[in-house]
């Protein structure tokens, strides 16, 4: 196989789309058609199918897409070498929340890039754990930063915890329970909750407290941005269970107000997670390395 043939691959399995993938790489599309057949003939398996419009890959073709992220890694590094360039370059793609963007990372990319300035990096925004495991399964992600556990039993997948998140709820400083002393699960119920999307590590924290304890909170908003639902917090719409890193500063300030509750308690872990088979590139051995020394980890 050509390094040609897996560039060719990799691009079309990111894309899906191999009219798309011929203009990315400037080739006919019999061309992109004739090098994929190529390729599925020596790997004697298909790569991709076509389910009615839309073009997927096969299971062997998601498998062998992380051999090929492999290869044409190895391939670039390995020029680099013998062509005397030792400085990391590339691609870094890093899954991230909005709030592990706007609180965590800054200071660490602005570091990495002037180091490594030949680095190019994507942010690709995740939502939830099982979104976040599916995209470092298939190659689409090199590391995520996440607060989402990562089960034990996960033998596809390493982590690597960096800091420990305390949760804070907070409501307005007009909000009725905010000259309460302490607050109760029970006092949830009829007040309106806003909530990040499904399947957010601390929405699910307290989705999972409210089923045990039998309580149903009906009023709900849900929000794609966190910067969002402060915002509708200071307007006094509701209250929210936030990481404290996102709401520290308004707390100081008094536009927020923290409410004091002990069974919401249980921590969240800021980790970079990664494919167990990932090839480490030096940018990506990079990254982790920076990113343990911000947060004063060897």
């Amino acid at each position: 196989m050509e390094i040609k043939q897996l560039i060719t691959f990799k691009t079309a399995a990111e894309h899906l789309n191999f009219t798309y993938t011929a203009k990315i790489l400037n080739f006919a599309q019999s061309s992109v058609t004739a090098q994929i057949k190529a390729l599925e003939n020596e790997l004697e398996t298909p790569l991709f199918e076509r389910l009615g419009k839309r073009l997927v890959l096969t299971e062997q073709g998601k498998e062998f897409k992380i051999y090929a992220d492999k290869m044409i890694q190895l391939t670039k590094e390995a020029k680099n070498a013998v062509s005397g360039v030792d400085e990391p370059a590339g691609t870094l793609t890093i899954g991230a929340s909005e709030s592990q963007c706007t609180y965590r990372l800054p200071s660490i990319l602005k570091e990495f890039k002037e180091q490594f300035p030949k680095v190019k990096v994507i942010f690709k925004p995740i939502y939830s754990q099982e979104q976040t495991r599916a995209q470092l399964l298939d190659g689409s992600l090199d590391i995520a930063y996440t607060m989402d556990p990562i089960q034990h039993q996960d033998s596809y997948l390493k982590a690597q915890g960096l800091i420990e998140e305390k949760l804070k709820i907070v409501a307005s400083p007009e909000h009725h329970l905010a000259d309460k002393g302490k607050i109760q699960l029970k006092d949830f119920e009829n007040e309106t909750l806003l909530l990040t999307e499904a399947g957010c590590s601390y929405r699910v924290i307290l989705e999972d407290l409210f089923r045990q304890s039998g309580i149903c909170a009906p009023n709900k908003f849900e929000f794609v941005s966190v910067e969002a639902i402060k915002q509708c917090i200071m307007l006094d719409l509701g209250i929210a269970v936030l990481p404290e890193m996102v709401v520290k500063a308004e707390i100081e300030k008094g536009v927020l107000k923290e409410l004091v509750c002990k069974e919401i308690a249980a921590p969240v872990h800021t980790q970079m997670v990664w494919h167990k088979d990932k090839f480490m590139s030096l940018a990506l051995q990079s990254f982790i390395q920076l990113s343990c020394n911000t947060f004063g980890l060897k």
